[in-house]
């Protein structure tokens, strides 16, 4: 249903209207028809994908599409070298398209490949991310690309949608659809207009036929709980669930964290990618309150790829529970978060002179390396000195957390730096 109903104008397209309503930055783009490079950032299923093709229809632009995670950079290089052709060719209205779902996936090199094109105007880039592109995309790139954040559909949007499949879909229009309560059903779909379709799709082909398709909030859950395909691994409960997964884990509930693995496990998820969040997991939430849970978690990674499924539902359930079960910190997450916040706001500000490496006669008639303090030959190995450039002296982005680890860490820091 939802691939039957994909919007083909932005007259059917619902939601986004920061971005597509009238006088809005996207729609004053496709209705002049000079369209920038740009970055669509959001959750699935809000038109990332469907809002590049009208694109690509209303400007009659040539239209690539490449994924991140079956391209490589041969590929890249490819479809670059095809849009070069169709730019000079008399048929093209505008420039190609090149789409990209899952940017974030892209390498450094990958992204690099793009670089040279999107400068030149050979193409026009249209990436697709869920992850925020600050930390997936290269500079470089996101200095030419410019970031617009996609929201999920609020209620309004999900009513609209389902009263447009209630009146465009041909196979709900061959059934009768008795529509008795939506709460159920918005609050499953979660703003993702392809999870709501889809929840429909499996009403209406449960529904024996002759029926009324009911949609009700007891018959929502019910056919959601009971339905084993309601997992689904390429992106629509998958992230509902890996998200349970990671917020029991942070609450400290082995048994929920041990229920959602089994739900992931039994729904055929990939043990790589819950490995994985295992990994960030036991650095972002644990992290220094507990720095062997990220030791576990990698092992945990290392014994999944050694050993497989389904064996490696062991590791993974005692991994799961050891970090539900630890102490908690996020203190390392808000630092390096602060770090960079910094860095974004103040740039690239020059190495105090008494920490730069002098390898040549010239640097060190410069001062280099002039007045740095071997920490080594003091006594308890410490020395009092600057490390941070002159304009960010006495910051700091480490705030410890409150637990018996960190106090231990933060009352050395005292002793050492007063502070």
């Amino acid at each position: 249903m939802a691939e039957r109903l994909r919007p083909q104008t932005l007259e059917d397209y619902i939601g986004q209207t920061h971005l597509v309503g009238e006088g809005r930055i996207l729609r004053r783009m496709i209705e002049s028809g000079n369209v920038a490079s740009f970055i669509l950032w959001g959750p699935p299923g809000v038109g990332k994908t469907t809002l590049a093709r009208i694109i690509a229809n209303a400007t009659k632009s040539e239209f690539h599409t490449l994924s991140a995670v079956t391209s490589g950079v041969k590929d890249v290089r490819e479809v670059i070298e095809q849009c070069r052709r169709e730019a000079k060719s008399m048929f093209s209205a505008g420039r190609p398209i090149l789409f990209i779902d899952e940017i974030h996936r892209f390498s450094k090199s990958q992204q690099d490949s793009l670089l040279g094109a999107v400068e030149d105007g050979t193409v026009t880039l249209i990436g697709a991310t869920t992850e925020n592109p600050s930390f997936e995309v290269i500079r470089p790139l996101l200095s030419r690309a410019q970031v617009y954040t996609l929201k999920p559909l609020d209620e309004t949007e999900l009513q609209r949608l389902l009263d447009h499949a209630m009146a465009h879909d041909p196979v709900l229009a061959t059934r009768q659809v008795d529509v008795r309560e939506t709460a159920a059903l918005f609050r499953y779909s979660g703003g993702d207009a392809r999870k709501l379709l889809n929840i429909l799709d499996l009403l209406e082909q449960s529904t024996p036929a002759g029926e009324a398709v009911v949609i009700d909030d007891k018959e929502v859950t019910e056919r959601l709980q009971n339905n084993p395909q309601a997992y689904d691994k390429g992106g629509e409960m998958h992230y509902d669930i890996i998200s349970a997964f990671i917020k029991s884990i942070r609450g400290s509930d082995p048994d929920a964290a041990v229920y959602w693995l089994a739900r992931m496990i039994a729904g055929g998820e990939d043990p790589e990618f819950i490995a994985r969040r295992l990994v960030i997991v036991a650095a972002e939430d644990i992290g220094l309150a507990n720095p062997n849970a990220l030791l576990l978690a990698n092992a945990t990674y290392d014994a999944i790829m050694k050993i497989g499924m389904p064996e490696g539902r062991i590791p993974l359930a005692e991994c799961t529970i050891y970090l539900a079960t630890s102490a908690k910190s996020n203190s390392a997450y808000k630092a390096i978060a602060a770090a960079m916040a910094e860095v974004e706001r103040s740039g690239n500000l020059p190495v105090p002179l008494h920490l730069r490496n002098a390898p040549t006669g010239l640097m060190k008639k410069l001062g280099y390396g002039v007045g740095y303090k071997y920490a080594h030959d003091y006594p308890g190995n410490f020395v009092r000195q600057q490390f941070l450039p002159d304009a960010l002296n006495g910051l700091t982005f480490w705030a410890p957390c409150s637990n018996q680890s960190e106090d231990g860490l933060a009352a050395r820091q005292k002793s050492r730096w007063g502070k």
